[in-house]
């Protein structure tokens, strides 16, 4: 994997950049639809190549699980399995871990976690989900870390610094030692916690970039914190981390959340918030969100966005989303979903332009002119 910064902003760190991936490149910043199990729910492969997607995100625990890592590298790994040839990123499953709080025992050597699908027992081991990345294909890769929620006691928060730092080291020797048999263009990121203690960002931070990784994800914010927090941490954190590695921000976020991080120099950023927000009738246009199942869009003839060109805004009308939903038809959700991604593609793709172009600050202006806060 390769990345380069190809223009950054005069008034912010913002920047636009390429991310080489397996003869691939994907331009910077870049939003990555979250595909769970191996799908971004109610939408196609060809569905989100049309919505401008490049790469998506996968989900170890959750492939792990169901259908299992080793039928899917036997099956040719998880580009073939899913139909998806771009790249895919594959997080470690500490998340989900860390959200199964109570089916969860944490220990030096890994996470004991019992399966929310049949209550059977599992150790996660920094080795082992290293391992089950190998067998999944993805191009990115995740080590196994600790997240902790917010608020969290500052020794606690420690621990999990201590853990991540340690079951980093190890997930790297093992990345390195284990071939690859599926994708030989694998990369493995580092992860950043710390929570809200910048003390202990820092000293995370330090210890993985000195590991050196080919990039840094900024793990354990939304999850429950101000969005004060979220872009104080944000920022504190790309101060200390390469110029030249391209920098993940986990979980984040919504649009506006999007052009903040943006400006405090995020590259890669994956969230549920279009689909999930999709499916329940919750749409994005530049001029704030609209909740297009309700009864005010009942007869309303406007496509969901006039300057949008997805497949749902050319050919439909808010209007017949509605009726969509209110009939429980399954086609509701998947134009929804399908404009959410386009959405986020446009702002992210508007946002590069505005870099490289060196008015950022302007189109920033304007956006936020429009783009109503709710």
């Amino acid at each position: 994997m390769k990345f380069e910064v190809v223009s950054k902003d005069n008034e912010s760190k913002a920047r636009a950049g390429l991310l080489h991936i397996g003869g691939k490149v994907i331009e910077t910043p870049v939003f990555m639809p979250v595909g769970t199990q191996g799908t971004v729910k109610t939408l196609s492969p060809e569905d989100l190549r049309e919505a401008g997607t490049k790469i998506i995100l996968a989900n170890t625990y959750h492939l792990y699980l169901r259908p299992g890592d080793q039928l899917i590298k036997e099956l040719g790994g998880l580009h073939r399995f899913t139909g998806w040839s771009d790249p895919i990123l594959t997080d470690s499953g500490g998340f989900q871990v860390f959200s199964l709080a109570d089916l969860v025992k944490i220990e030096d050597d890994g996470v004991w976690f019992q399966s929310h699908i049949d209550g059977a027992h599992h150790l996660f081991t920094p080795e082992k989900v290293i391992k089950i990345q190998k067998n999944l294909g993805s191009d990115i890769i995740m080590p196994l870390d600790q997240p902790v929620p917010f608020p969290s006691d500052f020794v606690i928060v420690e621990n999990s610094v201590d853990k991540t730092i340690n079951w980093a080291e190890k997930s790297k020797k093992t990345f390195e030692n284990e071939p690859s048999v599926i994708n030989e263009n694998q990369s493995l990121f580092g992860i950043i916690q710390g929570a809200t203690f910048k003390e202990l960002r820092k000293k995370c931070i330090l210890s993985i970039v000195e590991m050196d990784f080919p990039g840094y994800a900024i793990g354990g914010l939304s999850v429950g914190e101000p969005k004060e927090i979220l872009y104080e941490i944000s920022d504190f954190s790309t101060d200390l981390l390469p110029e030249e590695k391209p920098r993940y921000l986990m979980g984040v976020g919504k649009p506006e959340d999007l052009v903040y991080c943006v400006e405090r120099g995020i590259d890669m950023f994956d969230c549920v918030i279009p689909t999930r927000n999709g499916r329940n009738g919750t749409v994005f246009t530049f001029e704030g969100k609209l909740v297009v199942k309700n009864s005010e869009f009942k007869d309303d003839k406007k496509p969901i966005e006039e300057e949008c060109l997805c497949y749902a805004c050319r050919n439909f009308s808010r209007a017949y989303i509605r009726h969509l939903f209110q009939a429980g038809e399954i086609l509701a959700l998947r134009l929804a979903t399908l404009h959410n991604i386009t959405f986020y593609n446009r702002i992210l793709r508007e946002i590069r332009f505005s870099i490289i172009e060196g008015n950022f600050q302007f189109w920033k202006k304007t956006f936020f002119e429009k783009y109503l806060l709710k």
